[in-house]
């Protein structure tokens, strides 16, 4: 009897929360059922609902921000660019103008587009830059200082965005960051522990700079006001100069100061020849459903459609949410996704990146041949697929719809969090330690475990390869989706948990991100996963055929994401794991 109530008092209590599952989906159910005292959300927030416009981003600032330009008719593109900045000074673990990212955009009309503004390696840059003369990498030194960053690609990005799609000035754009920074914002209880947390490497890498240091020398605490005098007046002449505004002028000169003080290598010629790149979008289906992704320099894309037609074939509705049997087939894609990242990914401009063959039905056929339901695949054993002819963790993400139904989804970076945590004197921004990204050695891992090969070598000029995974679904035709997330080696099996949470699980967008993740990357040969996102039973049955599994210390990704309802409703789905918010108006 007991027993019996207990289930229904669960049933209730997430009756609530399951509002929109699919009357015929039994696969949330089916996780209460193998234990009905375990929760499978990582928390009980709502969505946000509204008709016209829709921002979702990691910072409720720069969430206002980019809805009041939508309600001042700017377009999602103009929103977009309006949040970027807005994040560069509200979010400086990742928000950056000394970073880079990529855009994924899909036009009213259904057109789709990409913008690549990853930043580059400088022309100084070489293959060997950070080994030691015996030829082992020298710890640290592309994570930390000055000779970590790589060509920032924001501002350049920016503007070749609103050059194209804008409708506002861009003036209009950049005016609330500069209000932000000049008038101060009230940190958050997560933005002040990030703060101190780096205060030792800020003081270290930036003798006699003040830059987010408290003013009184003190840690900060939530609802302090922090401003930022230095960064408003770089904001405002990248608004008056556009362009020029940061890779000339005065602010130019800051960041090569900066350079030749720390021995940094970006150069006057590295900076005058950046520029962005508008690519094809890399375009598939999972089922019924269009999926629309960022093609190399990200590995997201390639992965992702991957992933998904990995699994396709298998019932995981039927099955049920982290079902063993669901778990095992996203362990074995996610294995032998990252595996082929490893080999065959890099900047397209500097290696052939055969997208069409990794996608392709009869390929991802012979990957998974040696599949076996009763033993997991031994990653030592699984290396890169085999094709004929081919020549060998911080990060931020938001999304925009605005009313006419044109989407933005834009994942941006300094790498790891806070960057290099060198501060450009001066100018008052953070620059990026993106070369990390590289392979600085082939089968030695980056910050975030992954391993790269020749693919992903540095060479002058060439991106560094990047995991971030800004995605947009159609459904019949018509929008559906815009999902992305920060998160390292995780933003690529994040997403694609995510996707699936909607489209075989029937959650509704804020569900499919409150809900608990795992992740596994080839390398290490280990699954870890957020507390609660497996029962005990599954965790048995996967362990009987020979799966590590780990839980994991700290949560798994930070989606930002929204959702078309089927009356046109918007639904933002930010994530309960940081101070991610979705407005809408």
């Amino acid at each position: 009897m007991k027993k019996t109530f207990g289930i229904l008092f669960l049933l209730l209590f997430f009756g609530q929360v399951t509002v929109g599952f699919g009357q015929e989906n039994k696969g949330f159910y089916q996780f209460l059922n193998d234990d009905p005292t375990q929760k499978p959300f990582f928390s009980d927030k709502k969505g946000v609902f509204a008709k016209n416009g829709m921002v979702a981003s990691a910072h409720p600032e720069a969430s206002r921000v980019g809805t009041a330009i939508l309600q001042a008719g700017g377009n999602a593109v103009d929103a977009a660019i309006a949040v970027q900045f807005a994040l560069a000074v509200v979010h400086p673990a990742a928000g950056n103008i000394g970073g880079g990212g990529f855009l994924v955009y899909r036009a009213k009309d259904g057109q789709s587009h990409t913008l690549d503004f990853r930043e580059k390696a400088p022309l100084a840059g070489s293959k060997d830059m950070y080994l030691d003369a015996s030829g082992n990498v020298i710890a640290g030194l592309s994570m930390t200082g000055h000779l970590a960053s790589g060509v920032p690609g924001s501002v350049d990005g920016m503007v070749r965005a609103h050059e194209r799609f804008g409708s506002l000035p861009w003036a209009a754009l950049l005016q609330p960051a500069i209000d932000l920074a000049q008038n101060g914002t009230v940190l958050t209880e997560k933005e002040a522990l990030g703060l101190n947390r780096i205060k030792a490497d800020i003081v270290r890498l930036n003798p006699q700079k003040t830059y987010l240091l408290h003013p009184d020398g003190k840690n900060w605490q939530k609802g302090d006001l922090w401003t930022q005098a230095d960064l408003a007046e770089t904001l405002k002449r990248i608004q008056r100069k556009g362009r020029k505004g940061f890779y000339g002028g005065k602010t130019a000169k800051m960041l090569l100061a900066e350079m030749k003080k720390g021995v940094g290598i970006i150069s006057k010629k590295d900076l005058k020849q950046y520029q962005s790149v508008w690519r094809e979008a890399i375009v598939g289906t999972y089922k019924n459903y269009k999926i629309i992704t960022m093609p190399p320099a990200s590995s997201g894309g390639v992965a992702l459609l991957q992933l998904l037609r990995f699994v396709e074939p298998y019932p995981l509705k039927k099955w049920g949410w982290h079902a063993d049997s669901t778990v095992q087939v996203m362990i074995e894609a996610e294995r032998r996704a990252y595996a082929d990242r490893a080999k065959f990914l890099g900047d397209a401009d500097f290696v052939k990146v055969p997208v069409q063959e990794l996608t392709d039905g009869a390929y991802l056929k012979s990957r998974w041949a040696d599949f076996n339901w009763d033993r997991a695949t031994d990653s030592k054993a699984l290396n890169g697929g085999n094709l004929p002819g081919y020549e060998s963790l911080e990060t931020t993400h938001f999304s925009v719809i605005d009313r006419d139904g044109n989407a933005a989804a834009i994942t941006t970076t300094l790498n790891g969090g806070y960057g290099s945590r060198v501060l450009v004197g001066g100018a008052g921004f953070l620059m990026n330690n993106e070369m990390d990204d590289f392979s600085v050695k082939p089968g030695v891992p980056n910050m975030f475990g992954l391993i790269g090969n020749a693919a992903n070598a540095i060479a002058p000029g060439k991106r560094m390869l990047s995991s971030m995974t800004p995605t947009i679904v159609e459904k019949d035709g018509k929008l559906f989706l815009v999902v992305g997330t920060p998160g390292g080696s995780t933003i690529i099996t994040s997403v694609f948990q995510t996707i699936l949470n909607v489209l075989e699980h029937g959650m509704t967008i804020q569900q499919a991100v409150n809900a608990l993740k795992f992740h596994h990357q080839w390398l290490p040969d280990m699954t870890t996963f957020e507390n609660g996102a497996f029962t005990e039973n599954t965790i048995n049955k996967l362990k009987a055929r020979g799966y590590n599994l780990n839980t994991q210390k700290n949560t798994i990704g930070r989606m930002d994401c929204i959702m078309v309802l089927p009356d046109g409703t918007l639904e933002g789905g930010s994530d309960p794991r940081g101070d991610d918010t979705s407005v809408g108006h």
